[in-house]
């Protein structure tokens, strides 16, 4: 079992982002746009689009891509390598306190998220 576990993972090149700056909810619309799609047209839609976290999930993409460079050795083919899956999740929140009238206070919560991203 654990070396049929092995070699499923051999075969899935990933990577996971962690405290990436930008909230969740907008990392989501960057990563519905790249999901499905060969890497290298998914880098050049990541390249071009204007959305500030889309650098952030550019930069992923590179790392997985660069992980599967480190377990084939460069050998396989690039063009058949695709965005199998990309998931955001929540990731820790920065608490900050706004000053209010009347000595209240709101509360900020700066959001940062975890890109998780799956190429086969």
């Amino acid at each position: 079992m654990a070396e049929a576990l092995k070699q499923q993972r051999k075969a899935l090149y990933y990577v996971i982002y962690r405290g990436c700056p930008y909230p969740p909810r907008k990392v989501r619309l960057v990563a519905d746009l790249v999901r499905g799609l060969p890497v290298e047209k998914a880098m050049a839609y990541l390249k071009l689009s204007r959305r500030w976290a889309a650098k952030e999930v550019l930069k992923a993409l590179r790392c997985a891509l660069n992980d599967w460079e480190q377990k084939t050795g460069g050998a396989g083919d690039l063009e058949k390598l695709r965005v199998v899956r990309i998931e955001v999740d929540s990731g820790p929140f920065l608490k900050r306190i706004q000053p209010a009238p009347q000595g209240r206070a709101h509360p900020i919560r700066k959001r940062s998220s975890h890109i998780r991203i799956y190429l086969a």
